[in-house]
């Protein structure tokens, strides 16, 4: 039985370096294209299962060669993907143009992912898992019943509430753990956040929404743990950076192995942030998704570079 339940999203990235995001109507040059596993869901599933934790994926794909792909790359990472359905639809796909700095601009379509039902949910009911990672690339109303079945089951529930968009209460009421970035949290709360003080009144409003804590990702500036008992600023790795996505699953993946792991929540966040620093430092989704061990060297080489320099 696996220790955690991802439901979500399954998508073939279509992945393009160019050396600056082009302008509306505009044609650039930019590098050979590269396919490459991702979808949220997915990507926390392998960020969680190159960490040590026992995962599962639920989700759907299409009948055609990209869901054989993505399955093959999920079951070469160790995760249980017993509860992927095959689908009349399309697998999701997403176009992805990453420019000279690392960044990155993505264009969904959700193909089968837009049919991961509440049924879905139902089906894999049986199962009992210790948590529950959620993201919004799959239809709202089966996010909401999925996180109301982990409230009532008793499993940690943990949102990832991307790609943004304005949620009901009832389903932030039923999260353990939201984990947004700046312009996610902007758009749950209506308020803009441009630095920490803004993140933290924004985190507060998600609160009184009924989360039980947030987490805000801040890029270089690391994350912001918010909750009714603490507040604090987890400092950020500093990495070069080749391409940030899938940086954020990284984070999330690894968040989620420490709580596993018995890690109390702020030095959870610190984990978190060496997994999305290592990942941002390689290029594509799923392949630069840092393994336990590589983690475990780098906060050790990072602690040691802090102790020679007191």
């Amino acid at each position: 039985m696996s220790d955690i339940l991802v439901i979500g999203s399954l998508n073939a990235d279509l992945v393009a370096r160019a050396p600056r995001f082009p302008r509306p109507g505009e044609t650039i040059s930019g590098s050979d294209l590269h396919i490459i596993p991702g979808g949220k869901g997915a990507n926390q599933a392998v960020a969680a299962a190159r960490q040590g934790a026992s995962a599962a994926m639920l989700g759907r794909v299409g009948r055609d060669g990209f869901g054989t792909f993505l399955i093959d790359s999920l079951k070469s990472n160790s995760v249980d993907t017993t509860h992927i359905l095959a689908d009349d639809s399309a697998t999701g796909t997403a176009i992805i143009v990453v420019d000279s700095n690392g960044q990155n601009s993505i264009v969904l379509s959700a193909g089968a992912n837009g049919k991961v039902s509440p049924a879905d949910v139902d089906s894999a009911s049986f199962l009992n898992p210790r948590l529950i990672l959620l993201q919004l690339e799959i239809p709202i109303p089966t996010v909401l019943h999925a996180a109301k079945w982990g409230r009532q089951k008793g499993m940690t529930v943990i949102l990832n509430p991307a790609p943004a968009r304005e949620l009901p209460d009832e389903l932030i009421a039923n999260i353990d753990y939201i984990i947004p970035n700046e312009t996610e949290l902007s758009l749950l709360t209506g308020m803009e956040v441009k630095d920490i003080f803004s993140a933290e009144q924004a985190a507060q409003i998600l609160l009184n929404r009924g989360a039980k804590h947030v987490i805000v990702t801040l890029g270089s500036k690391g994350a912001l743990l918010v909750s009714g008992k603490q507040t604090a600023q987890v400092d950020a790795y500093t990495v070069d950076v080749v391409d940030t996505t899938a940086a954020g699953d990284a984070f999330i993946g690894g968040f989620a192995s420490a709580l596993l792991d018995g890690l109390e929540i702020e030095k959870a966040v610190k984990y978190a942030n060496a997994c999305g620093a290592l990942a941002a430092t390689k290029f594509g989704a799923q392949p630069s998704l840092p393994t336990k061990e590589e983690v475990i060297v780098f906060v050790g080489a990072q602690q040691s570079n802090e102790r020679s320099k007191q």
